[in-house]
């Protein structure tokens, strides 16, 4: 195991309080764009939030009234356009890489989203396990509008999973702006809340998060991605023996002894 509270990013800012990792981008001037390096960087901490043991869930935070704007259009797009296919795909194979490290960190994720929420940056809330939003957020998959295919990063398994079918085929054809509105009534953003309160908001809920049984979230979270790909009876099992695991740790007795006592639980992650 190792400790993250120290981790000093070049490309994005990070801060832990109380087991909570408080991570956001930093061109705000910009809408905060990704880069070549912002992307290796964050896909390399989310990696070793496998063995984080001061971590126990991350928020992914808004700057400047914005929470991404995606690739940034000279720094990644210019370069883009003239390198040859293997370059091409180890970019992508790279940018891919990222939320599999957000799907496999063992860490509840929450993205508050205020603003522009567009490309990689609609893919890193998309990717979280809970996003709130502002009534300002805007958020687009625009891979078309820049000659692409909508399958980037995971969009075309993912998004559906979590708006539909028919609506998650829309917005990655069209790459039209889901708003707010929509984005709630759809079931991709948990809540609306105001600007002011956006960041408290996502911080209490990451608090409420922490203050559980994260071993067992981990576990929740490794069974959440795993099932897509199970059929029933095998998701069954796999949630038996998952369950099973978690009933030895201390977490589950400290329940049963506070329940007994008509105490409220204090649960140590173990």
């Amino acid at each position: 195991m190792t400790g993250m509270a120290n981790l000093k990013p070049k490309h994005f800012l990070w801060e832990v309080e109380g087991r909570i990792a408080k991570a956001r981008l930093d061109r705000p001037e910009r809408k905060n764009p990704l880069t070549f390096d912002s992307y290796a960087e964050l896909r390399d901490t989310f990696r070793d939030l496998v063995y984080a043991d001061d971590v126990d869930a991350v928020v992914f935070l808004s700057n400047g009234g914005n929470f991404c704007s995606g690739g940034d259009v000279h720094d990644i797009i210019g370069p883009l356009v003239k390198m040859d296919m293997k370059q091409l795909l180890a970019f992508t194979r790279m940018t891919g890489d990222f939320v599999k490290a957000m799907l496999n960190c063992g860490k509840p994720i929450i993205a508050a989203v205020d603003g522009v929420a567009v490309g990689a940056g609609a893919i890193i809330a998309m990717s979280s396990d809970i996003r709130i939003a502002t009534p300002e957020a805007k958020t687009a998959f625009l891979f078309t509008r820049v000659g692409l295919a909508g399958c980037d990063m995971g969009a075309c398994a993912i998004l559906p999973r979590i708006i539909g079918q028919g609506r998650a085929a829309e917005l990655l054809y069209t790459g039209r702006t889901m708003t707010a509105a929509e984005g709630e009534r759809w079931g991709f953003y948990n809540r609306l809340v105001d600007a002011a309160s956006l960041e408290a908001d996502a911080l209490d809920m990451a608090a409420r998060i922490v203050s559980g049984p994260t071993f067992a979230h981990g576990i929740t979270k490794t069974q959440l991605n795993q099932e897509w790909s199970m059929g029933l009876d095998q998701a069954i099992e796999a949630e038996a023996q998952a369950q099973a695991i978690c009933m030895q740790t201390r977490d589950f007795e400290r329940a049963y002894k506070a329940f007994v006592a008509k105490e409220k639980p204090v649960f140590e992650g173990n």
